[in-house]
């Protein structure tokens, strides 16, 4: 299995090209993802710097709707290819293909639902109403489920 979920900051604005030919949308950007522990001589956390690449509409939601410093999660597979460079040396390279990106940082005027800095109009969020509240929702009874989820602790 080879699945990703990260969640960081852009170390800057994505960048947004067009494949020759079929004209498909791919989108790249790093991601830089905070380590759970600090460094025992400075106290402070460090951070991988992780290259994104996301395809399709994604792709360009993604360059539309994300900039440098916003946090966004990225789920996705790991892809590692090589190619040899002008100088003749081998280089490896390891990325991130993102399927699904979220965006969990929004400027003030995207959640107001102005305009953002490409020009794009932006959804506004949904906001709590209570009418979902007052939705005639059926209680479940556990003795209807036909299976059983065991939760266990580790040691």
């Amino acid at each position: 299995m080879n699945r990703v979920v990260l969640i960081g900051r852009l170390t800057k604005d994505p960048d947004l090209k067009f494949t020759p030919g079929s004209g498909n949308a791919v989108c790249t950007f790093n991601l830089a993802v905070e380590r759970n522990f600090t460094d025992k001589n400075t106290g402070k956390r460090e951070a991988d710097f992780i290259p994104i690449v996301v395809w399709g509409k994604t792709a360009e939601s993604s360059a539309n709707y994300l900039n440098k410093g916003k946090l966004a999660g990225i789920s996705g597979r790991i892809q590692t290819r090589n190619y040899e460079a002008k100088d003749g040396h081998r280089v490896y390279v390891t990325e991130i293909i993102a399927d699904e990106v979220q965006f969990l940082e929004w400027d003030k005027k995207a959640v107001d639902g102005e305009i953002n800095n490409q020009g794009s109009k932006v959804l506004e969020p949904v906001k709590n109403n209570d009418e979902y509240l007052k939705a005639d929702i059926t209680p479940i009874d556990d003795g209807d489920i036909p299976f059983k989820i065991a939760v266990s602790q580790a040691a």
